[in-house]
């Protein structure tokens, strides 16, 4: 690991500002005088408008603009939000409707924009909100996942966005059919709303040629296309910008129509305007995440080795296709289909359907989490139906490290892996011989102990390729241009710190420049884990590009041939000459010779492979059957993330991702009553985790490098999440299933498992 990082656990530099109030966030550097945004949104769940009067906002104090649909089909905004579509199993297309910037005649979600009002003040927006006349004829509400009920879309007469499949549909019905045993059961995925700690938020300026977006998002090139094709700007005037982000987990990587709005406001008031949601505003309008219900069939042979899988699966769009939101349960939860297991007769049924709920898009995993916990939720019930010791079932259908590289039934390609060997670690981390006396000690005091395991695998997404500049300025300090987006995990630490490592430039003389469309020339933004493992890669190839450039230039200096002139990672040596410059003294010769292209080098490099990140989380919970309280008492961790650039940044992306699985299996959920109200819209009614809902967290690692990129590094940014929901989810099964329970779905609220019990009592009885 010497040549690509150091594996130090070097503190976060950044930490230092976000915690004394220095954080530059979007709502903290909006221009000043900018007149405030405020969306009006509609309180029902589906139906016609009727009437949408803004004449007496529009004269309300303060007020310098109000938007409806009609006023942007008359400026000519007529472009509605992009979104991807999957192609059905008959080949066709999946439903695209038209998603709107504001409502146009109908609502279908509570909380879609209807009208947009900017003001000098934020209560003087509100104010005139109020004064708008909206009268909205009901519709019926649909929000079950079936086909039928009041059309949302006429694209989508029956609600049905798509029937999508993958697989040999044949092969894996005869393999199951010829499967010595077959488990069958039915898994609930529950919606979860993302609430990350900033809320959305941006501000526009525009200056009569070029509009200037800056939003909390998790990228800048997506943004600034969108809004030049919805604008009709040429994209060479559109800028978009990231400040500081606080928070994304994939909601924030698509755009939303408050930016739209915003930027055609500041163009058309020759202003600049902003807006930022607030907490309730954004449990209602952020993308949701998970919300699938799954029919999965899984087949053994004699030896109870895994030999067929089959899923089906039905998932919630929202009202709309959001970005990705066809893509998140179809393309992206196949790429671990099969997770871990040798299996190649597989197939996966996936049937979208709209809803009048809001959109459903990536959360932290992206479909990745829900695969895994789909999987292993169903070996948990496996294991158990056949007889077998969980932790043996899973062995018995583990890819063996000889079978690398393995390809998948879905065409991925693991490149390598050693499954047992990371189990085995498991097992003694999480002290898997002493949980029978921790059983035996709970049960002492009238409580329910269990134990769930969760084996992973993740597919690193998004874009392979990625660029890096590095810039030698007069001060003797260094920038580094990078193309992903920080929003919290770190990079400005990790990327100075392994340029460092890899020219000897000191850490503290390197600044990272990042999120702005004007200064970076291309980049594809974060998401997919896939931010650390492609820019260091191009930071790589830029390095490389930067001895080469200053090799020729130092042979003249040192009199020298230029086969003769090394790089060790901190000085330029070469035999017979004492001159041995570091990188920084060589720039300074550069510019002192007005060698100003030695002062600038950049390169793009892309991956031929994915990595693929893997572990086994171990969790153990304690239940009060009286109450239902479910007490997590015990959680660990093993990965193999391949070589670590920053372990302490590693450990604290699994500890925040364990947070979130944890927080979807015992307590968050999203609720809605029959008319589509969301009943679960502020923190009094949607429990989020607190600290003490969690333990000290055991985090080890057992490394094998990848081979996909030349540093040996897999992602880690999502692995927390995609372990923790199954692992917590079996930990309460097991502990459940000795009381007669035999079906548990999340969230593992108190009610809920004290009915469980209740309920399993009544059928014994």
């Amino acid at each position: 690991m010497e040549k690509f990082g150091k594996s130090q656990p070097v503190k976060r530099v950044e930490d230092v500002r976000f915690l004394t109030g220095h954080g530059q966030y979007v709502d903290d550097i909006a221009p000043e005088g900018a007149l405030y945004g405020f969306v009006l949104r509609s309180s029902v769940a589906h139906g016609t408008i009727t009437e949408l009067d803004v004449s007496d906002a529009r004269e309300a104090p303060g007020v310098h603009l109000v938007l409806t649909a009609a006023d942007l089909a008359e400026a000519g905004v007529t472009e509605g939000m992009v979104a991807t579509v999957v192609d059905n199993r008959d080949g066709t297309k999946g439903a695209a409707p038209r998603r709107p910037l504001l409502a146009e005649g109908k609502v279908r979600f509570v909380g879609e924009p209807v009208a947009m009002i900017f003001a000098d003040s934020l209560a003087e927006a509100r104010d005139a909100a109020e004064m708008i006349v909206l009268d909205i004829d009901d519709l019926p509400a649909k929000l079950d996942l079936t086909a039928g009920g009041t059309a949302l879309h006429d694209a989508a007469p029956d609600n049905r966005a798509f029937d999508w499949g993958l697989g040999d549909e044949g092969a894996c019905q005869s393999a199951l059919e010829g499967a010595a045993h077959v488990v069958r059961m039915e898994v609930k995925d529950n919606r979860v709303i993302v609430n990350s700690m900033e809320p959305r938020g941006c501000f526009a300026e525009w200056d009569g040629t070029r509009l200037h977006l800056s939003v909390n998002g998790q990228g800048v090139w997506g943004p600034k296309g969108q809004l030049a094709k919805i604008l009709k700007l040429d994209e060479a005037n559109v800028r978009v910008t990231n400040p500081d982000v606080g928070g994304g987990f994939g909601m924030k990587a698509m755009t939303y129509p408050e930016y739209f709005l915003c930027a055609h406001a500041a163009m058309k008031l020759g202003r600049p305007v902003r807006w930022m949601s607030e907490r309730t505003e954004a449990m209602l309008s952020d993308n949701a995440g998970r919300d699938l219900v799954h029919e999965v069939a899984l087949g053994f042979d004699e030896n109870l080795k895994l030999v067929a899988y089959r899923v089906d699966t039905k998932c919630n769009l929202g009202a709309y296709n959001s970005q990705f939101g066809q893509p998140i349960q179809t393309q992206l939860f196949s790429r671990v289909l099969t997770g871990v297991y040798d299996v190649q007769d597989a197939y996966l049924h996936v049937e979208g359907y709209y809803t009048n709920t809001t959109q459903v898009d990536a959360y932290r995993g992206a479909g990745r989490p829900e695969a895994i916990y789909l999987l292993e939720r169903a070996m948990d019930m496996a294991a158990r139906e056949l007889g077998i010791d969980g932790w043996d079932l899973r062995r018995r259908s583990f890819i063996k490290a000889d079978q690398f590289p393995y390809a998948t039934t879905v065409g991925e390609t693991y490149d390598v892996g050693d499954f047992h060997r990371v189990l085995d670690h498991a097992a003694r981390t999480a002290d898997l011989g002493g949980f029978a006396a921790r059983c035996k000690a709970s049960e002492a005091r009238g409580k329910l102990r269990g134990m769930g395991l969760c084996y992973y695998i993740e597919s690193i997404l998004g874009d392979p390729s990625e660029g890096a500049k590095v810039e030698f300025n007069e001060d003797g300090t260094v920038f580094i241009y990078v193309g992903t987006q920080s929003n919290g995990q770190g990079h400005e630490t990790v990327y100075a710190k392994f340029l460092s490592d890899q020219t000897g430039i000191p850490f503290e003389k390197i600044t990272v420049i990042q999120g702005d469309s004007d200064r970076i020339e291309k980049g594809g933004g974060t998401g997919g884990s896939r931010s650390v493992t492609v820019q260091n890669n191009a930071t790589l190839a830029t390095v490389d590009k930067m001895i080469a450039a200053f090799t020729p230039y130092l042979a003249d200096k040192m009199g020298v041939k230029e086969a003769d002139v090394s790089f060790d990672d901190e000085t330029f040596r070469a035999p017979g000459s004492n001159l041995t410059p570091t990188m920084l003294e060589a720039a300074e010769m550069a510019r002192a010779d007005g060698r100003d292209d030695l002062l600038v080098h950049q390169a793009r490099a892309t991956l031929e492979a994915r990595s693929f990140p893997n572990g086994a989380h171990v969790a153990e919970v304690e239940i009060d059957p009286d109450t239902g309280v479910v007490t997590l008492d015990r959680y660990s961790v093993v990965d193999d993330f391949g070589n670590l650039i920053n372990p302490m940044l590693a450990e604290g992306q699994v500890h925040g991702g364990v947070a979130q699985g944890v927080g979807q299996a015992l307590t968050e959920s999203v609720v809605y009553d029959a008319d589509g109200q969301l009943l679960t819209a502020t923190f009094m009614d949607y429990a989020m985790p607190r600290a003490d809902d969690l333990p000290m967290i055991a985090f080890e690692t057992e490394p094998v490098p990848s081979t996909a990129n030349i540093m040996g590094m897999k992602g880690c940014g999502e692995a927390g999440t995609v372990g923790a929901m199954a692992a917590t989810a079996n930990a309460v099964f097991d502990a459940l299933w000795t009381r007669g329970v035999r079906r548990a779905d999340m969230p593992f609220t108190p009610h809920r498992v004290w009915k469980m019990l209740n309920d399993a009592m009544e059928t014994a009885a």
